[in-house]
């Protein structure tokens, strides 16, 4: 019998529920607030002028053409009736025999109002623009600005968070303000310019081994970013950060990547959530009582040997081909085994030539680990063109030391914090 499957949330996970579904002769409704899918890890890139927005996002429908039985909603969703098996969105209401969500995470800044308030996260496609605009805004503007302290202060920059997007943030704006922008501002001094990075623990890549984290923190030292642990933003302004042990840093900028927390759809599912909002599940991802509804990725909370599996999109991509292969189990008449993630490693990008990567026990660092990283990531980019026009902007780049996207398409009314 046909049945209706409902996937909310075209990230990594959707995506892959999606493609298990696609052909099985059920009815697959896909809903999204954007009608593409982001390719987030890449985001960061797009702040840094290394990459157009348009090359690391992909139609949801021109996907969909080629997936047999699936069509397209363009709403925010705004709740779901799990009695009545209906999703309610902005744009009408989806009624459902099987539920799929895959709303991923949002910025998590722990109650800092101030800091909230006056810093960019990545998360969503115009944030890589609206931080690249005020990157090269804050260039233009010291260009100008007499006042040698403030004119350092605009080309100051200060990054929360150690982990991967923090690492690859700093490396890759270091190298845009050291090549590109040195030679775009010459009656400027880019030895005044500054990237600090910020993490709250004593190490950097919490998940990696210790010889890739002490590589880490010896690379970025060496490329002139200010790293400093056990440090932690407590309040920001429109022209400083503010650490805990009351130092002050002058800086107009101010980028956030120290947490993330479920989707605020989370808390409408009638469970208890746990740690960053996230909706515990059964081992088979199923939210507890409702066997027609899977909850997969940053959402999901599992453990796996004792410990949480991570928000990270390979989790999620395991997660929605297993809950796409489970409704198709289910249908047939039997049961798949529960989920089980497969860790095939980790890896994160410190700049040109340099990289860290841990995968099947063995541990990369440099050259290597860097080419890795690129091949990986241009393997999961969704779209032929996209593909294309990243690998030739990153053999640009490697030749030439030019980014190609410095530009500001729009104007800040006045300053940005």
């Amino acid at each position: 019998m046909k049945k209706r499957v409902a996937i909310i949330g075209m990230g990594f996970g959707g995506i892959r529920a999606a493609r298990a579904l696609a052909g099985s002769g059920h009815d697959i409704v896909l809903a999204d607030r954007n009608n593409y899918h982001l390719f987030q890890p890449l985001l960061y890139q797009v702040a840094t002028a290394g990459l157009e927005q348009e090359s690391i996002a992909h139609s949801v429908r021109a996907m969909a053409r080629h997936w047999p039985g699936t069509r397209f909603h363009l709403g925010e969703v705004t709740g779901i009736d799990l009695d009545t098996r209906e999703v309610r969105t902005d744009n009408g209401i989806i009624p459902y025999d099987y539920l799929v969500i895959g709303a991923g995470s949002c910025t998590n800044f722990f109650g800092l109002d101030s800091v909230e308030q006056h810093s960019f996260d990545l998360k969503e496609l115009a944030d890589g623009e609206s931080l690249r605009n005020h990157i090269l805004t804050a260039f233009e503007r010291a260009v100008n600005e007499p006042d040698l302290s403030r004119r350092r202060a605009l080309m100051t920059f200060v990054i929360v968070g150690g982990g991967p997007t923090g690492v690859e943030f700093a490396g890759a704006l270091v190298e845009l303000i050291q090549f590109v922008l040195a030679k775009d501002y010459p009656e400027l001094s880019v030895h005044a310019a500054r990237v600090v990075l910020v993490e709250a623990t004593d190490r950097l890549l919490a998940a990696m081994p210790e010889k890739l984290r002490t590589y880490t923190l010896r690379k970025l030292r060496s490329m002139s970013v200010e790293v400093l642990l056990n440090a932690r933003v407590v309040d920001a302004g429109p022209e400083r950060v503010v650490l805990h042990d009351g130092a002050v840093i002058p800086a107009h900028t101010l980028f956030w990547s120290a947490g993330v927390k479920a989707s605020p759809l989370s808390s409408g599912l009638g469970v208890t959530p746990k740690a960053g909002g996230r909706v515990p599940v059964q081992p088979d991802l199923t939210l507890p009582g409702h066997p027609e509804v899977f909850v997969i990725g940053d959402m999901a909370y599992l453990e796996q040997d004792g410990v949480a599996l991570p928000m990270t999109a390979p989790v999620a991509m395991q997660m929605g081909s297993y809950a796409g292969k489970a409704i198709l189990a289910r249908e047939a008449g039997t049961n798949l085994s529960p989920f089980m993630y497969r860790d095939k490693g980790s890896m994160a990008t410190i700049g040109r030539n340099a990289a860290v990567a841990t995968a099947f026990g063995l541990n990369f660092r440099g050259y290597l680990a860097w080419l890795v990283w690129l091949l990986l990531h241009l393997y999961y980019l969704i779209g032929f063109r996209n593909r294309i026009v990243v690998m030739l902007n990153w053999v640009w780049y490697y030749w030439f030391h030019e980014r190609q996207v410095r530009l500001i398409t729009r104007r800040e009314a006045g300053q940005r914090h």
